[in-house]
């Protein structure tokens, strides 16, 4: 799923998709939950609450740009999880 794919099905810009992933904006509780059924995984883990990837998540059939982009938004989250601490 590209950035524009995701931007689509969630209703938002890919321009917001790009903000969510460099840490630049964060999504609304809504559009978390519209990101979290459309990777098929928990808010607990996109956050960083839960290092136990959702069996539901499957990485199956993503290219290796895709796996690269939904890599790089959580690291971010995590990075702004313990910039908090």
């Amino acid at each position: 799923m590209t950035q524009s794919d995701l931007a689509e099905k969630i209703g938002v810009s890919k321009w917001a998709i790009t903000s969510y992933e460099q840490a630049r904006t964060y999504p609304s509780v809504e559009t978390l939950m519209k990101i979290c059924e459309a990777l098929n995984t928990s808010s607990d883990y996109l956050l960083g609450i839960s290092d136990n990837l959702p069996t539901k998540l499957s990485l199956v059939g993503l290219s290796e740009e895709e796996v690269r982009l939904l890599l790089q938004f959580l690291n971010l989250v995590e990075q702004n999880r313990n910039s908090k601490k």
